[in-house]
């Protein structure tokens, strides 16, 4: 919005060329969500506990998670509000892949807002059912795969990471792998929201990681000079990834441990949702099993132990999953699994940021 109304004065005030460029709106884009998010922390922590959506503990899981019992939960709307704000304000709104990434965060905002409004208001023990859940993740991610797939510049071409010649291309079977990437993405960030902080801080990282991949797609020199597909219009998408990060740090002023406020399925499977789209759309999705690794690892523990459960009738490969709760009962303290998998998290995204020179 800001560029649309102050960039045209440029002619008559030279200031205002400074909207023109990228880098300027996404630092003040991101700055904008985190004090969003820093100065109505508060006020929607205190709601929320008048609200009484306070966190629901499972009884057979850590014993040191019982203390967190009535934690107000459901904050991911306070990230939601503060992205759409800011992206609002700061990006510009006719770039179509804008317009995808806000739709991306309304549908699976919206899933995840439904979710936590049984869980927390109506009272249902788990919300929606796993498969109805599943079902709407599906429908929403079919239609962002297909507006994505026809938007005017996007290829079917997949990045293999690592390889410069090496780009297959799907066709119309783009739609369905796109859609995995999008709600795979959606569910492992959620399996991974389990203490305190441990999920706003892979998401930060990920998205100042993805912040740099749509700079350089949509920065033609740049993007010749390393050899990766060039996309126009892609640049926009470095300001929603600051953005994210800015509000990402925002709220976990307030999450950090010992958290004041969770995020829940409101906060959770929507940015994991946006996550996925911007990596489908910067053409650097399968990229995204790195720079998500820690993602990835928590819900394939979560695979493995159900798998290995039903095949050996009960018995476990991890004492508990997702596997933060199995370092948990081994004695670890929260904070320091925290910190740990925010390591794990770092070093993936530095390793999957030196694919733009390996190749």
């Amino acid at each position: 919005m800001l560029y649309d109304l102050l960039y045209p004065l440029h002619t008559d005030i030279s200031f205002f060329n400074i909207f023109r460029y990228i880098t300027f709106r996404t630092i003040y884009g991101g700055l904008t969500a985190f004090t969003l998010c820093f100065l109505l922390g508060p006020w929607a922590i205190k709601r929320l506990s008048r609200l009484q959506i306070g966190q629901i503990i499972q009884k057979d899981g850590p014993q040191t998670h019982l203390d967190k019992e009535g934690t107000p939960t459901m904050g991911g709307l306070l990230i939601l509000f503060s992205i759409g704000v800011s992206t609002l304000f700061w990006a510009r709104l006719s770039n179509h892949y804008i317009s995808i990434t806000l739709l991306s965060l309304m549908l699976f905002g919206f899933i995840g807002f439904i979710d936590d409004y049984l869980m927390q208001v109506k009272k249902r023990n788990m919300g929606f059912t796993a498969r109805g859940k599943f079902i709407l993740q599906i429908i929403a991610g079919l239609g962002i795969s297909w507006l994505i797939y026809h938007c005017p510049d996007f290829t079917s071409e997949l990045t293999i990471p690592f390889f410069k010649s090496l780009s297959p291309d799907l066709g119309i079977w783009y739609i369905p792998f796109a859609t995995l990437i999008i709600v795979g993405t959606s569910n492992a960030v959620n399996l991974t929201d389990g203490l305190d902080g441990l999920a706003i801080g892979p998401i930060i990282i990920a998205a100042v990681a993805y912040m740099l991949f749509a700079y350089v797609a949509g920065h033609a020199k740049i993007a010749q000079y390393l050899q990766v597909q060039s996309i126009a219009s892609c640049g926009e998408l470095s300001i929603v990834c600051g953005i994210l990060a800015g509000a990402g740090l925002g709220f976990l002023w307030f999450n950090a441990h010992p958290a004041q406020v969770f995020m829940g399925d409101s906060g959770s499977i929507p940015l994991g949702a946006v996550l996925g789209t911007i990596a489908v759309m910067t053409k650097q999705e399968i990229l995204l099993l790195l720079v998500g690794g820690l993602f990835v690892i928590e819900a394939l523990s979560v695979i493995i132990q159900v798998g290995y459960f039903k095949m050996s009738n009960g018995k476990r490969v991890f004492r508990m999953a997702p596997l933060h709760h199995h370092f948990e009962l081994k004695g670890w303290p929260e904070s320091k699994v925290i910190v740990r998998f925010w390591i794990i998290s770092i070093t993936l995204a530095l390793v999957s940021l030196s694919s733009l020179k390996i190749r």
